[in-house]
């Protein structure tokens, strides 16, 4: 064999980390709290009760992208498989029914819903990776909170002069 040629018996696994063995990760509870803070969360439309971090929240059964999160404060730790473009898609669309809503995602920058949905959002980027859950190691991929807001909201710059009290 020459030094080109790997054994493949002898090659370093490295599939582990693009496992989608789980598309379910539960939300650092530090993290949850931070935005919760922040935004004072209403709704968590991907949970069980095991998982929920808000009183409020839909199951899998209740299918969350079938219901309206409409006027909501919406914390969104979407599953992390194929369908979750459709996910983004639907908080980003929820903010036209006056709907706030935060998705916990994959920092998947290279995708078609992080730049057709994501882009138009407030992009957190968190340095490191985070652990989820009670998991023993940290994801195998970067996260970001991204915030949408509602249409009307926006911030503005105030030209006035403060008066000194």
């Amino acid at each position: 064999m020459d030094q080109n040629t790997r054994n493949p018996k002898s090659a370093p696994r490295l599939d582990v980390h693009f496992s989608s063995a789980t598309d379910n990760w539960e939300t650092p509870l530090w993290l949850f709290e931070s935005l919760d803070r922040e935004l004072g969360f209403t709704l968590d439309p991907c949970a069980d009760h095991r998982n929920a971090k808000c009183k409020r929240y839909f199951s899998i059964d209740e299918n969350g992208l079938a219901q309206s999160l409409a006027i909501e404060t919406v914390f969104m730790n979407p599953p992390y498989g194929r369908n979750i473009g459709r996910w983004v898609r639907k908080a980003f669309e929820s903010t036209k029914d006056g709907a706030r809503v935060v998705c916990l995602i994959p920092a998947r920058t290279d995708t078609k819903w992080w730049h057709d949905y994501v882009m138009r959002g407030e992009v957190r980027l968190y340095r490191g990776r985070l652990r989820f859950g009670d998991a023993k190691s940290a994801a195998p991929f970067p996260s970001a909170a991204v915030v949408f807001r509602a249409s009307s909201f926006r911030l503005q710059a105030f030209e006035g002069r403060l008066e000194s009290q």
